[in-house]
C-alpha cells in the first residue's frame, strides 16, 4: 500500500487510507484510537496499512465514533450513510437549546429574573435530571428559558450580584452538558463547554470552576485528547489548592471529583498505576464527606466510589477485576436515576469484557428499565446491544433485538 495522506475524496483511496487520514487529521496516535475501539496500535496500522481487509460494520462505526466522523461513506466511499442511522438521533429539544445557546443581546420584556429564583429553577433542574427517567425530555423542556434569562441576569446585574449570575450561568451551562452528551452535537458542546469555564472564571466561585474545569477534562477525555484531559485537571486542581483552607462540602467535593477524573483519564490512557492511585486519593476525599453528600453535577460522593472503581477496571481491560468490581456493585444504590442507569452501563461493559454475555444483556435491560433515555443516546450500551443482536447464540440475539427495538436502534 501506498505511504500517503492524500484526499479522502479520491476514489482510489482504500477504507484504510481514509481511516487513516481521519486519524492524523485529528492529531490521534494509533495506540490512542486503538485504545478507544478496544484494538492495539498494531491492529489499526494493519487495517490503514491494508494487511487487514477492511473492518465489519460495528468496528467502523467505532472508529467514526472515535473519529468524529459524522458519516460512513467518507470511509468507505458511496452514497451517504450518515452515523445519525447507527447512534440515534438528536433529542427533539434540541434545536431549541441551541437556539438558546446561539442568541446573542437579546433583552426580553421586563425586569432581570431574581438570582435567588435563578438558583431555584438551576437547582430544580438538577433534581428533574436525577429523578425523571425520560430526563433529556424534562431538560430539554427547562433550559431554553433557563439559559436564556441566566444570560440577561448576567448581562443586567453589576458588581457582586453579577459575579453570582455569572456562576449561575456557568451552572447552566454546565447542565446544558449533560443535555447534550452522546448527541449529534460535539460543535456545541464544545461551546457550551468553553463558556461555562470563562463564565466560572469570571465569577470567582471555585465550586463553579471547578464544576466548569471537571466538565471540560471530560470533554477532552471524550474526544481522545487525553493529555489535553489530564492537563485542564492538573491545572484545576492546582488552582483550586489554595481554597481548600476553607473549603465547604461542595468545595470539597469538586476537589474530589477532579482526582477521580485523573483516575479516570489515566484508565483510558492505559496507565494502570496512575489511574488506580488517583482513585484512592480520590477515595481518600470521599471519606471526609458526610454520608449523605451527593454532589447534583459530578456524583462525587463515597457512594459513587464503588462505581468508580468498576470504570477504572473496565477502562484498563482488566477482565477479572472488572467482573469482581461489577458483582461487588451492581446493586448499588445511587441516588440519581440516570447516574444508576450509567453505572449499570459500565456493569454491563465489564461482563462483555469477561465474555459474560446474558449477564451483561441483563444490565443493559436494567439500564433500560432505570432511565430509558440515559441507554438509549448511549455509545457504548449501543454498541454493546448491536453486537449481541448481530452476532451471539440465538437466545442472546432474539433479547438484544428486543432491546435494540425499545432503545430505537437499526439492527
Amino acid at each position: 500500500m501506498r505511504d500517503r495522506v492524500g484526499d479522502p475524496a479520491d476514489p482510489t483511496l482504500s477504507v484504510g487510507e481514509r481511516i487513516k487520514f481521519y486519524r492524523q487529521r485529528r492529531g490521534m496516535s494509533r495506540a490512542v484510537l486503538g485504545g478507544l475501539i478496544g484494538k492495539s496500535a498494531r491492529w489499526v496500522k494493519a487495517v490503514e496499512t491494508g494487511q487487514l481487509q477492511q473492518p465489519k460494520l460495528p468496528v467502523l462505526v467505532k472508529l467514526a465514533e472515535a473519529l468524529k466522523v459524522r458519516d460512513l461513506a467518507q470511509f468507505i466511499g458511496g452514497q451517504p450513510l450518515p452515523m445519525t442511522l447507527f447512534q440515534g438521533p438528536g433529542h427533539p429539544a434540541l434545536p431549541a437549546v441551541r437556539d438558546a445557546i446561539n442568541a446573542v443581546g437579546v433583552t426580553p420584556d421586563g425586569p432581570p429574573p431574581a438570582l435567588d429564583h435563578l438558583e431555584s429553577r438551576l437547582g430544580a433542574a438538577w433534581r428533574a435530571r436525577h429523578s425523571a427517567p425520560d430526563h433529556r425530555t424534562v431538560l430539554g423542556g427547562l433550559l431554553p428559558d433557563l439559559i436564556r434569562d441566566a444570560k440577561y441576569a448576567m448581562r443586567a446585574y453589576e458588581g457582586a450580584e453579577r459575579r453570582r449570575a455569572l456562576a449561575l450561568l456557568a451552572g447552566a451551562y454546565n447542565l446544558v452538558q449533560f443535555f447534550l452528551a452522546y448527541q449529534p452535537a460535539a460543535d456545541l458542546l464544545w461551546r457550551v463547554a468553553e463558556r461555562a469555564v470563562m463564565a466560572a472564571e469570571e465569577s470567582d466561585d471555585p465550586k463553579a470552576f471547578g464544576d466548569a474545569v471537571w466538565l471540560l477534562a471530560e470533554a477532552h477525555r471524550d474526544a481522545g485528547d487525553f493529555d489535553a484531559a489530564e492537563s485542564v485537571t492538573r491545572e484545576g486542581l492546582d488552582l483550586l489548592r489554595p481554597r481548600l483552607d476553607d473549603a465547604d462540602d461542595n468545595l470539597l467535593g469538586i476537589w474530589g471529583a477532579l482526582h477521580f477524573a485523573a483516575a479516570y483519564t489515566a484508565a483510558r490512557s492505559g496507565q494502570k498505576g496512575a489511574a488506580w492511585g488517583w482513585w484512592d486519593r480520590a477515595g481518600w476525599v470521599a471519606g471526609r464527606l458526610p454520608e449523605i453528600h451527593y454532589d447534583p453535577m459530578t456524583s462525587f460522593s463515597r457512594t459513587i466510589m464503588d462505581a468508580h472503581a468498576v470504570t477504572v477496571a473496565v477502562e484498563l481491560k482488566q477482565g477479572a477485576e472488572s467482573i469482581r468490581q461489577a458483582e461487588r456493585t451492581a446493586a448499588t444504590a445511587i441516588p440519581s436515576q440516570p447516574r444508576r442507569a450509567r453505572h449499570l452501563i459500565e456493569v454491563a461493559r465489564a461482563y462483555q469484557i469477561g465474555n459474560a454475555g446474558p449477564a451483561a444483556l441483563s444490565a443493559l435491560t436494567d439500564a433500560y428499565t432505570t432511565a430509558p433515555e440515559t441507554i438509549r443516546y448511549n455509545g457504548y450500551a449501543r454498541r454493546m446491544i448491536r453486537e449481541y443482536a448481530q452476532g451471539s447464540t440465538p437466545a442472546l440475539q432474539r433479547d438484544a433485538r428486543d432491546l435494540a427495538d425499545k432503545v430505537g436502534l437499526l439492527v
